[in-house]
């Protein structure tokens, strides 16, 4: 911290203070209301000072500050390993979406091996019952595992995501529903596999 100023600094320590408690990044607005400023610039400012000075990553989503890496340490904890939850990716046909972090759950060593190669995301839709996979139910995705036909996959199809099995016929590749009442999805232009589909969590 000897490289900040003494603004630049709490404002790092509201940064990490929300994302331990909160699982996210703030945004503009709520960094204006705790410092009680009524401009972005006086935020952007430090943000940038910050970024510059390499004290946080950024993209240009609202929340788009990226996890501290002593925020990603304590999520670690030692009873469990902690994954982050996106937002809903539908099984009902790919929507477009913007992926964001809704929260943090831990899970066990039997569920994921780590917390860089898995995410969470909750399913909506029904086009995946007969596979057992219901609205509401939690998938746990795997990012570095290999799609293979057969498997039940997290895809983008042509700009939007879905959960769908991953099938192969004659060389060609296309998403196929666990519903009768839904069709097959084959893509006009981008099929790509976001990840493997590799435990469900279902709360009751």
């Amino acid at each position: 911290m000897e490289h900040l100023t003494e603004k630049q600094e709490a404002v790092f320590k509201f940064i990490e203070e929300y994302q331990l408690a909160e699982g996210k990044s703030p945004t503009l607005r709520e960094m204006r209301e705790n410092f009680g400023v009524s401009s972005d610039n006086s935020i952007l400012k430090h943000i940038k000072a910050l970024k510059e000075k390499g004290f946080i990553e950024k993209d240009d989503t609202p929340r788009g500050i990226k996890l501290l890496s002593s925020v990603r340490e304590r999520f670690e904890a030692p009873s469990g390993i902690r994954l982050p939850l996106l937002g809903s990716i539908p099984a009902g046909g790919p929507v477009l979406s913007e992926e964001y972090i809704d929260s943090w759950m831990s899970v066990g060593e039997d569920i994921a091996s780590n917390s860089k190669d898995y995410f969470l995301l909750k399913v909506t839709g029904d086009s995946m019952i007969d596979a057992g996979i219901f609205e509401g139910d939690i998938v746990v995705v795997d990012m570095k595992k290999e799609a293979r036909k057969g498997h039940i996959v997290v895809a983008l199809v042509d700009g939007g995501n879905t959960i769908k099995r991953f099938v192969e016929q004659k060389g060609k590749f296309y998403l196929k529903a666990e519903n009768p009442d839904y069709s097959d999805i084959y893509a006009e232009n981008e099929l790509e596999i976001q990840g493997v589909v590799t435990s469900l969590i279902r709360q009751y």
